[in-house]
């Protein structure tokens, strides 16, 4: 599903406790939807942290796409370059859709977890398109704290794994080929490249609000290529 050229080197360099404390108000509204999604993420999927890894990826793909997309017809409405940042949040959400394919080979769905992404992939689409036309700091800043919070779920599952309560299972094909991995990776070596990822967009999208937040539009400031 991808091809050569187009693999990644994860940089693990990461600071993991970093956090935008919230200010303003739409901080504050993008900060507490997070963290009303994650209380019913909570209870369906508990400990079983491939499942719930394979759920929120097919989420998390969404947001880079919508972004994209958007502008990308904004570009061409206007005539105007996007400073990169097509480009960026298209890397973004194709990087996600990679978590998913590699969760995919380590979790097998079921028929429910299979019907409950429809649902949720359908609401969330719409809702964060609606979202980004009436906001994009909002929109961006609501990625920042899903990502922090898609940081601290693959820490436990990291938690899980060294506990041996999950088994550390050979790592996927397609994530040793996509990340660049050792042959002899493990599902714990793929958890960590995933969880870097994360970092990374987390990075990205605190970054993109602020932007907004200075009275700039995405395009006044260089987009950071090749960064996920």
């Amino acid at each position: 599903c991808f091809r050569p050229w187009e693999t990644y080197q994860a940089d693990l360099s990461i600071d993991l406790k970093k956090h935008h404390t919230p200010t303003t108000f739409l901080d504050k509204l993008a900060y507490w939807t997070v963290k009303s999604l994650r209380f019913p993420t909570d209870v369906f999927f508990q400990k079983r942290y491939g499942c719930r890894a394979m759920m929120l990826e097919t989420v998390a793909a969404v947001p880079g796409m919508v972004g994209g997309m958007l502008l990308h017809c904004k570009s061409l409405r206007r005539f105007e370059p996007s400073g990169g940042w097509i480009k960026a949040l298209l890397e973004e959400a194709e990087n996600e859709r990679m978590h998913l394919m590699t969760f995919m080979e380590v979790s097998k769905p079921r028929w429910y977890e299979r019907a409950l992404v429809f649902t949720v992939q359908g609401v969330f689409f719409n809702a964060y398109f609606l979202a980004y036309l009436a906001s994009p700091k909002l929109a961006h800043r609501i990625v920042g704290y899903l990502e922090e919070e898609a940081i601290h779920s693959y820490t436990e599952f990291l938690k899980e794994l060294d506990k041996g309560t999950i088994e550390n299972v050979k790592a996927p094909a397609i994530a040793i080929d996509y990340w660049r991995l050792p042959a002899d990776s493990t599902l714990r070596d793929v958890v960590m490249v995933v969880r870097a990822d994360e970092a990374h967009h987390r990075d990205v999208n605190h970054f993109a609000s602020d932007i907004h937040y200075q009275g700039l539009e995405l395009k006044d400031s260089p987009a950071p290529i090749g960064y996920h």
